[in-house]
């Protein structure tokens, strides 16, 4: 497994479980893209100057500053900021147990992974199991590099999930949305709402991550490849003037879409339950009638 990213120990009550903290993401599989000047494409780089001298500063001999007054700063290394609570640093330290089910999504910000420390596997192994009969999450502080988050504490299979949480006011309001006050009171006919549901049952399914995966990450190098073949490796492509709606087009018949979306899905989940030695002759029938 990955290197730790620090040792410490969960407290709760009078207990402390010793464990081990890691990252639960990968590494982004995203494409890396190169910053160009438009004007002659020449790759632009990312210097770390020293502002008085302008020299270029090496990464080794960068540290960290608090400003206190003007242009004056204390330092402060890693040591520092675990000598400023040094049980906050390495403890996960819940202070209450709630429904996992209360806390609202956008809440949740960052995964990881408590693995059990050395003769700490009894404890953990309690903890893990008393939290996923009693059907609750773990709600604690935890300092990770130079910040306390809020974290919810979550048995997941085997192991325990940490999840950082965001804190209540860092968070915006649905109440700041602009909502046209016509749309805070409008409802659903009961016609609409029925096909809705209907809709909604019929695209049910199991939540099952590993089906998902980022499909834009191959569109967007089919796109590099397509531009490559072309020769255009250097043209800026512009974006196209978007169509100005025709008049009337905001009006949507919502029944006329809800009944299409209802055929079309269960047309497209009846194919997909009939065995594959009966749909066979179909495509080829297909292709005979194409011919």
């Amino acid at each position: 497994m990955a290197r730790g990213l620090w040792k410490g120990a969960i407290s709760f009550g009078l207990v402390n479980v010793p464990v081990e903290l890691y990252s639960a993401q990968k590494r982004s599989a995203g494409i890396d893209l190169t910053m160009l000047d438009k004007r002659d494409l020449a790759p632009v780089g990312y210097k770390r100057v020293n502002k008085a001298s302008g020299n270029e500063v090496p990464w080794d001999d960068v540290v960290k500053g608090y400003e206190y007054e003007d242009d004056k700063y204390v330092v402060l290394s890693e040591e520092d900021f675990r000598r400023a609570n040094p049980d906050a640093s390495k403890t996960v330290d819940i202070m209450a147990f709630v429904d996992l089910t209360d806390i609202d999504p956008q809440y949740f910000e960052t995964p990881y992974y408590l693995a059990p420390g050395k003769r700490g596997e009894k404890a953990y192994a309690l903890l893990r199991d008393a939290m996923a009969k009693a059907g609750k999450a773990g709600i604690a502080t935890v300092v990770i590099r130079t910040k306390q988050y809020l974290a919810a504490l979550v048995p997941q299979d085997d192991a325990l999930v940490l999840n950082t949480l965001r804190y209540h006011d860092e968070l915006k309001s649905a109440k700041d949305l602009d909502i046209p006050d016509k749309l805070k009171g409008h409802k659903a006919s009961p016609k609409e709402l029925d096909m809705a549901l209907t809709l909604i049952d019929d695209m049910a399914d199991e939540w099952q991550p590993e089906k998902y995966r980022d499909t834009y990450h191959e569109d967007l190098m089919h796109r590099i490849e397509a531009k490559i073949r072309a020769g255009q490796t250097e043209e800026i492509t512009e974006p196209e003037a978007e169509a100005r709606p025709a008049k009337g087009a905001e009006v949507i018949d919502l029944m006329s879409l809800l009944k299409k979306s209802v055929a079309g899905g269960r047309k497209g989940a009846a194919q997909e339950r009939q065995p594959e030695r009966e749909r066979k002759p179909k495509r080829a029938a297909r292709k005979r009638r194409a011919a």
